[in-house]
């Protein structure tokens, strides 16, 4: 066979008329001939396009569990490269931006199902109803900061721009509270857990009851998600609501009003406090919230613009978020050595990032250097109390559901085949066998997820189009 060398020029064109270096190129021209590629195409699309998908390597059997006789086998022998590709199911936007949109839209129905309600989730569309707000807890301050202030000049003399970098960084690096800031951060659970606690005692009293009476007649609930801000602090963002004593389903006492929600949870707020002792030269702080609560009524409660939809989407799309606003790295920092690899971190970021490691030793408890890479933080994201509304490992459950009920209709096999219980019998072996894309399939990968976003912000939109269905099934 004669080989036809191609012009080093050639292959750099052909490289940036696709997007992509040489080498890419290359390997994503071996993919794309590779025999197995229509079926590796599709497990990326059943992925949802992944950037990191797992690789499972084995084999599953359902059998009739009365007869014996086996209804469907499947094994990856015959799978491109021996493998079962699985989404990661990673929430994180900067690590996997297709299962971080899954998650996100998880978090959504979530969060909105528990202000409007919605009958698939056995949320009655009566909590409209129910008192809720939407409630903002920042952090202190630690030291001034470029900022964007009504006034439009920063107290610099500048007036910034919206993506001006300088924004959020410290006007004094050598006078600012690097280390209050990251043991803020680091203790913004607690706080957290305080604030609802103090918050039902709030309630309490402005009912005149004591916390005990307060279950026998009323409930509080929330859903709330973590946000960095540009100067490093993380701050939280929370639906609050009201409910009778057994619930969603139950309507609150006449006395439980969105006023006295506000003033209650300003009060927790302001008393909320965690004592640090005092560390080898590090002196004792006392860590509070800032004094910038706000708190807003949901639209359907007094007509206000502020709708269910927005507060849900505002949500969600924090959830899928970390430090990114700071530019850290999303992953952990192994050793301190390794931010010296990283010219790119910002000056600001890198100081809060030391102050984590500096200040390890002094409260090992807190692992501190583990969470570098998050300034400190290690609590959820999301979280919410146990009867907001769904969880999200229900929604993960419907999904999966789903789509096994739509694999065994494509099978010829009954619908409902697994839920007559002890009707079938699964025997499966499963083992890791490795994880994500080489630089070829990376690419393809991309433009797998770029279509798969497309199609659903088109379905997406058209849903929004249709008439709103209530609670009797009628539009």
């Amino acid at each position: 066979m004669t080989v036809f060398p191609v012009p080093p020029a050639a292959v750099a064109d052909a490289a940036a008329a696709v997007g992509t270096d040489p080498l890419t190129l290359a390997d994503l021209l071996r993919v794309a001939n590779s025999p197995g590629f229509d079926r590796w195409q599709e497990q990326i699309k059943r992925t949802g396009g992944c950037s990191n998908p797992i690789h499972l390597m084995g084999q599953t059997v359902t059998r009739d569990a009365r007869t014996g006789d086996v209804l469907y086998s499947y094994s990856t022998a015959d799978e491109p490269g021996g493998r079962l590709r699985v989404a990661c199911g990673n929430r994180r936007a900067s690590r996997c931006p297709s299962c971080a949109w899954t998650y996100a839209g998880d978090v959504y129905h979530l969060i909105r199902a528990g202000i409007s309600g919605d009958s698939r989730m056995g949320i009655s569309g009566q909590i409209r109803q129910h008192p809720g707000v939407f409630a903002t807890l920042t952090a202190p301050s630690f030291g001034p900061v470029h900022n964007r202030p009504a006034s439009g000049r920063c107290r610099c003399g500048a007036v910034h721009t919206d993506d001006d970098p300088a924004l959020g960084t410290a006007l004094d690096p050598e006078r600012y509270d690097y280390a209050g800031a990251v043991l803020w951060n680091n203790h913004a659970g607690d706080l957290w857990r305080r604030f609802t606690i103090y918050l039902r005692r709030e309630v309490a009293a402005r009912a005149g009851l004591t916390q005990s009476a307060l279950k026998e007649v009323c409930r509080v609930a929330f859903g709330k998600v973590a946000e960095f801000q540009k100067r490093g602090a993380v701050h939280f963002h929370a639906v609050v609501r009201l409910d009778g004593p057994d619930g969603p389903d139950a309507p609150p006492p006449a006395w439980a009003t969105v006023a006295l929600l506000d003033d209650a949870i300003k009060a927790a707020a302001a008393r909320v406090a965690v004592s640090l002792p005092a560390a080898g030269e590090l002196p004792a702080r006392t860590l509070r919230w800032g004094t910038q609560v706000d708190v807003q009524p949901i639209g359907g409660l007094q007509g206000v613009e502020l709708t269910d939809g927005a507060v849900a989407s505002y949500v969600a799309k924090y959830a899928t978020k970390a430090a990114e606003a700071t530019e850290t790295v999303d992953r952990r920092i192994g050793e301190r050595a390794e931010l010296d690899k990283l010219p790119g971190l910002p000056a600001h970021t890198r100081r809060l990032i030391d102050a984590c490691w500096d200040l390890d030793d002094a409260y090992p408890d807190r692992l501190l250097a583990h969470w570098s890479h998050m300034l400190g933080f290690r609590g959820h994201f999301m979280t919410k109390s146990r009867a907001y509304s769904s969880t999200l490992s229900e929604r993960r459950q419907v999904r999966a559901d789903f789509r096994a009920r739509q694999e065994r209709r494509e099978r010829g096999l009954p619908e409902d085949l697994d839920d007559s219980e002890g009707s079938t019998l699964v025997l499966a072996h499963w083992t890791y066998a490795g994880h994500g894309h080489t630089p070829g399939e990376s690419w393809l990968a991309q433009s797998i997820a770029k279509d798969i976003r497309q199609n659903r912000d088109t379905a997406r939109d058209a849903l929004a189009a249709l008439p709103d269905i209530d609670d009797s099934g009628e539009w």
